[in-house]
């Protein structure tokens, strides 16, 4: 009887261990047909990742990895192909582009490749941080009431400096804009103090002087408004707009003051000056206009040590690009 009992717990040994050998054969053989694949992935922003995946079909790699495909972005491959090691899928955005590639090629029948690849490159952006001066103030205190009524500096000016981080866009190597992310104070300026004999006077001495006024020999019909005054000199940092969507987002074309722009001749600016406020530039004085503009507009990014020059069109605009110059304001 114990024979019997000890030859039947052999065969069961036997049977467990050879169901455990086929399980192990077979989760073996399924490790085996599932492949590992390396594929990289190029995001619309130029991000790229790379990722291992058992998947093979496009469309199940972007949901494995949460990337979701904008309806003006397109894939390459297309997400119904299937990819193997080694292989990119690139997402693009290519709806705005296609669109003026189109316009570009129906406005002119003989336009070239090369304009054709220009309009098509993608639009590439990058942060980039730069240090910028702040000009520093001077006060003026009246010593009229002294005995000798001498003007002297009590405190000496020192411009500050300050670091500030843009994100820029970029189409063939060309800003088409920028965005102020960070502004860092890193020295604080000095004012500059001047005691003179005559009323208390706050002035951006750095950036702005007094001088004869250039409207005198000029026959401008807006530099006639302005012959009998003294303007101001202060310098710009100046750019160009339009009235198209990529530039502001003003379709309407008509400026903050009511009218229409005026190639030339209108600009944007600062709260500080007037809706206008006349302004004359001596390095565009062969400009259509004579170098003189008059502010009509405001806009969301216009701080009063910059203004913006209407252009009427895109590409004016864009070949403009930022210049600092010396600008004549009557006030």
């Amino acid at each position: 009887m114990m024979k019997n009992e000890k030859a039947s717990l052999s065969v069961r040994k036997i049977a467990l261990i050879t169901i455990l050998f086929i399980l192990i054969c077979g989760v073996g053989v399924m490790a085996t047909n599932i492949k590992l694949s390396n594929v990289k992935i190029v995001l619309s922003n130029n991000y790229e990742m790379n990722i291992l995946t058992t998947k093979t079909k496009v469309n199940d790699i972007l949901e494995e990895n949460h990337i979701v495909v904008l309806p003006d972005e397109r894939v390459v491959p297309n997400l119904d192909s299937e990819i193997f090691e080694n292989k990119i899928i690139t997402i693009t955005k290519t709806l705005e582009e296609g669109q003026d590639v189109i316009k570009l090629a129906e406005a002119n029948s003989e336009v070239s490749i090369e304009q054709l690849l220009g309009e098509y490159a993608p639009v590439i952006e990058k942060v980039i941080t730069e240090k910028v001066e702040i000009p520093f103030e001077t006060v003026t205190k009246d010593s009229s009431n002294d005995a000798d009524g001498a003007s002297r500096i009590l405190t000496k000016g020192k411009n500050g400096l300050k670091e500030i981080t843009y994100r820029l866009k970029l189409k063939n190597d060309i800003e088409i804009d920028r965005i102020t992310l960070l502004e860092t104070i890193i020295e604080e300026p000095v004012t500059q103090v001047v005691e003179i004999n005559k009323a208390v006077v706050t002035s951006r001495s750095s950036k702005e002087r007094t001088i004869p006024n250039p409207a005198k020999d000029s026959d401008n019909i807006l530099a006639k408004r302005v012959k009998g005054k003294t303007p101001t000199v202060k310098t710009f940092n100046t750019s160009a707009y339009c009235s198209c969507e990529k530039c502001c987002g003003k379709t309407s074309g008509v400026t903050s003051s009511g009218s229409a722009p005026t190639v030339w001749s209108t600009v944007a600016a600062g709260k500080a000056y007037p809706i206008g406020t006349i302004i004359y530039i001596p390095a565009l004085k062969d400009k259509p206009n004579g170098g003189w503009f008059i502010v009509q507009d405001r806009g969301g990014s216009i701080t009063n040590n910059k203004i913006d020059i209407y252009m009427g069109t895109h590409t004016g605009a864009i070949q403009y690009g930022r210049k600092s110059l010396e600008c004549y304001v009557y006030m």
